[in-house]
């Protein structure tokens, strides 16, 4: 039974990591359709959402099941609820490159990003396609070090949201009310991207190393 348990567990690893990696070419894209405005990759973003959300609630089946069945205690109830919560923060990762890619569907035939913006969007998208590039390692080798190089980089991200807000809000803005909403949700949504592999990262180096991190984004 115990050897049953631990590739039930071993499941659970892998399903997230393909669950991971397929957020990571959502956002890949999402970043492309925004910064590009290609609404056929903007397209592949939305039906690739679908699929991410299919296998999340398979994946919270099968914990559920294995916490009925096993009843694990100690640290393997710590993994199975933690791969729940790791779960839905990747759906909702999901979630936020779909929004991204809205957007430039949204926006076609004319570009969803405001005049003024575009270095910063790059720059913010480069930054949350490399964070999803970490974490589906971090998920993979459990290797602490990239989740305080996820923290690092969303410190990045986090400044640069910022900036956005200062940029809209400045008496220099010339930006029209739509391109105003656009910047201020594009944002938001690049910002809380990057959050949410920042929470998964700080479940995974607390299951690795019984530290936990607080701070003041989860």
């Amino acid at each position: 039974m115990r050897e049953v348990f631990q590739q039930e567990l071993a499941e659970v690893q892998e399903r997230l990591v393909a669950i991971s990696e397929l957020v990571a070419i959502s956002i890949t894209n999402a970043v492309q359709a925004f910064t590009q405005s290609d609404v056929t990759i903007a397209d592949e973003v939305i039906e690739n959402d679908v699929r991410i959300d299919e296998l999340t609630v398979a994946l919270d089946e099968l914990a559920i099941n294995i916490l009925a069945r096993q009843q694990p205690v100690a640290r393997d109830l710590r993994i199975v609820v933690s791969a729940l919560r790791i779960s839905s923060s990747l759906e909702r990762m999901g979630d936020m490159a779909e929004h991204i890619a809205q957007l430039a569907r949204y926006r076609f035939p004319e570009r969803a990003v405001p005049k003024g913006l575009r270095s910063t969007f790059v720059e913010m998208g480069r930054l949350d396609v490399e964070i999803a590039h970490k974490l589906t390692q971090l998920l993979r080798t459990q290797d602490v070090r990239l989740a305080e190089e996820i923290r690092n980089q969303d410190d990045k991200v986090d400044e640069l949201h910022v900036s956005v807000f200062d940029k809209v809000l400045g008496e220099t803005w010339k930006g029209k009310p739509v391109a105003t909403v656009d910047a201020t949700l594009a944002s938001r949504y690049h910002e809380r991207f990057a959050d949410h592999a920042v929470s998964i990262s700080k479940k995974v180096q607390y299951l690795s190393t019984g530290d936990w991190i607080a701070d003041t984004d989860d």
